[in-house]
């Protein structure tokens, strides 16, 4: 189970309802207390959403702009790679995935921050990829829109980039020896050499190869080519649909979609497939209808995802049934410390005492989690003249039942 932490609450008024003032928001004691707050709970993963501060409609996506301020809602948001690299070191189980977008960040100081994030984390990190689409986040750059086939081919690009850099140090370059004054065996780090349609990278990489060796890259289903996913660029599918009924079906069918791409020969597996699902509960005395209702009446909640709103229980049994096909669910609260609350007392431990949920492990990597082996380096085993023209290794497939 993934819980998405940003801001207060996945609906726009979340604020009105947070247990905690508005000035708060920014502030790193309740970053802390919230990652522990979920780590507690049982959750597996924390998600950190990202973007510009725009005036564009708080539409629920990923890569999704907050509102500013127009009178009606606090927004704000501190960069979600460094809420990330905060929460590593004061947690010891919880998997931390930031946005990052691929469009208009250098993709080799993603690879490099990332790489370090995993380093902080112990192992626990993984890479929520984002392309921004919108006209208010290219001018919050001072960048032109890239177009649908752009963003594909910007978001397959950066991935690939950071899993060459990822592999530029082989594992044993770090030889720290001191009769020699070595500190680097400079043959066992490569050239990533990619060229791509936008820019090039030559690498290597300015930090040894991460813990996890390849940090899992979950991806939107729908953003990357056919190809690209045959070829290992996602480790996890993210599926959303407009309704609950329906995301049950998308998640059957990206799963089939995925199996069929996984029989290319470029790689062994299929990404694990994660549903998206906005969560409003009955919680302080108040059904989940009249709880949206009243944050509605701030705010009207535009979301392309899924939305249960009923009790824990009704959570609970839809929850076991998206499991059933789904290798785990990530939720969105309209509210991040009253639904939270609800989930960690009453929906989690039933869905663990019917053994649909993996356990958890403290100091576990994230590609443990997934049921991911360690991936060697591309480049450990090849000869320098031909580093240039090795591809991504394939990776494992997830277990069955391995679910998140």
């Amino acid at each position: 189970m993934a819980l998405e932490l940003d801001g207060d609450g996945a609906h726009p008024a979340a604020w009105r309802r947070a247990r905690h003032t508005p000035d708060e928001l920014l502030d790193g004691a309740r970053i802390r207390a919230t990652v522990l707050a979920a780590e507690s709970a049982g959750f597996h993963v924390a998600t950190f959403a990202d973007g510009p501060v725009t005036g564009g409609p708080a539409t629920g996506g990923t890569g999704t702009s907050a509102l500013l301020p127009g009178g009606r809602d606090v927004a704000g948001r501190l960069n979600a790679l460094q809420r990330a690299a905060f929460a590593g070191p004061v947690t010891s189980s919880i998997v931390l995935v930031p946005e990052v977008d691929t469009v208009y960040t250098e993709p080799f100081h993603v690879s490099t921050q990332l790489a370090s994030l995993d380093y902080v984390s112990g192992g626990r990190a993984g890479w929520l990829v984002a392309a921004s689409k919108t006209e208010e986040d290219a001018a919050a750059v001072g960048r032109d829109v890239v177009s649908a086939e752009g963003l594909a081919r910007e978001a397959a690009d950066s991935i690939e980039v950071s899993r060459r850099l990822w592999d530029s140090w082989e594992d044993d370059a770090v030889i720290r020896d001191v009769a020699t004054g070595r500190y680097l065996d400079v043959d066992k780090l490569h050239y990533a050499d990619f060229a791509g349609e936008t820019y090039s990278v030559k690498g290597p990489s300015i930090i040894p190869r991460p813990l996890q060796g390849q940090l899992p890259v979950l991806v939107p289903a729908g953003l990357l080519a056919p190809g690209d996913l045959a070829s290992g660029a996602a480790d996890v599918l993210l599926v959303s649909a407009p309704t609950p009924e329906l995301l049950a079906a998308e998640v059957s069918d990206a799963r089939g979609g995925a199996r069929f791409q996984s029989d290319a020969p470029t790689t062994a597996g299929a990404p694990a497939v994660v549903a998206e699902l906005d969560v409003v509960l009955d919680a302080r005395g108040q059904t989940a209808a009249s709880r949206l209702a009243e944050l509605d009446a701030h705010t009207p909640w535009q979301s392309r995802r899924a939305r249960f709103v009923g009790t824990a229980a009704e959570l609970t049994e839809l929850l076991a049934a998206l499991l059933e096909t789904a290798d785990g669910v990530r939720l969105h609260p309209a509210v991040l410390d009253v639904e939270l609350e609800e989930l960690a007392q009453l929906v989690l431990p039933a869905l663990r005492r019917r053994g649909l949920l993996a356990p958890v492990r403290p100091d576990g990597s994230f590609r443990e989690l997934l049921g991911l082996r360690r991936p060697a380096s591309r480049y450990a085993a090849v000869q320098p003249a031909a580093e240039s023209d090795v591809r991504p290794a394939a990776e494992s497939a997830v277990p069955s039942g391995a679910e998140i």
